[in-house]
């Protein structure tokens, strides 16, 4: 397999900012075309970034880009937007399930409706855009699903603390054990990819202190690592429940000091990692 995503499709949701937008970046450097699908069209007072001005930054960047405002909780939007994603470009060759809702609450103080977000967006999100795009997937040369969520670990210490969160992300993770299985024959790679570090998002700009922030990873690893999983063999490589400095590592890179916030400081290692 040649190491590029030119002319290749991508359908990336949540990717107005942080890891969604630099997966697209990276894959528009390569020439591919690029739909981002996130909420954000009109400019937040607080986060950077719409789904406009991550288009503009695609094609400049040598991409060409559809920007698709959508919650991927509404089913019919999801299919509208996939449909139309394949239709514009001519096909559907990778899924990035981006798009994900935090809320690191014990049980006593999340609110149903935090768990509703949650578990829609985490959940639900995941299975529907992954249903609606597969139809178009079986019909790629190298078909992928890569899903942000982290590898499945049964430890009481993943889940006290935030038990509704850990339930929905784990929920992702479980879709990509099954659809890979479920899918290995018609040759569509599901993979999901989590980071060994937290990365200087926004979630971890407002969910967390700013000492995390600064012990953080800048949100190229993940997209570096992703285009690693995404450029290989899809027949090869599924199932698999990726940490991103392990991919690169694997690849050959040795250099990791410049995806530092702060060079010389401590990371801050990810929940769900060992």
């Amino acid at each position: 397999m040649t190491a590029t995503l030119k002319g290749k499709t991508l359908f990336i949701t949540g990717g107005s900012r942080g890891i969604g937008r630099e997966i697209a970046l990276r894959a528009a450097r390569d020439g591919a075309n690029v739909a981002i699908a996130a909420k954000t069209a009109e400019p937040h007072p607080k986060l950077a970034g719409t789904i406009h001005s991550v288009a503009e930054e695609i094609e400049k960047a040598g991409g060409h880009a559809l920007a698709i405002q959508l919650d991927v909780r509404d089913d019919a939007a999801v299919v509208e937007a996939i449909n139309r994603t394949a239709k514009q470009f001519g096909g559907l060759d990778v899924l990035v399930n981006n798009a994900s809702a935090i809320n690191l609450t014990p049980t006593l103080a999340t609110p149903a409706k935090r768990f509703d977000l949650m578990f829609g967006v985490n959940v639900r999100g995941t299975f529907l855009c992954s249903q609606a795009a597969i139809p178009h997937l079986k019909k790629s040369s190298n078909a992928h699903i890569l899903t942000l969520s982290p590898p499945l670990g049964m430890d009481a210490k993943w889940f006290a603390g935030h038990v509704a969160y850990t339930m929905s992300k784990y929920g992702m993770s479980m879709c990509t054990l099954g659809m890979a299985e479920e899918f290995r024959g018609d040759g569509i790679a599901v993979n999901s990819l989590w980071p060994r570090t937290t990365i200087a998002t926004a979630a971890v700009e407002v969910h967390f202190p700013e000492a995390i922030l600064k012990a953080s990873r800048h949100a190229a690893i993940m997209a570096d690592a992703a285009h690693v999983i995404l450029t290989s063999d899809a027949r090869g490589n599924t199932g698999n429940f990726y940490i991103d400095e392990d991919v690169l590592k694997k690849a050959g890179t040795k250099d990791f000091a410049r995806y530092a916030v702060t060079p010389g400081v401590p990371l801050f290692q990810d929940l769900f990692v060992e």
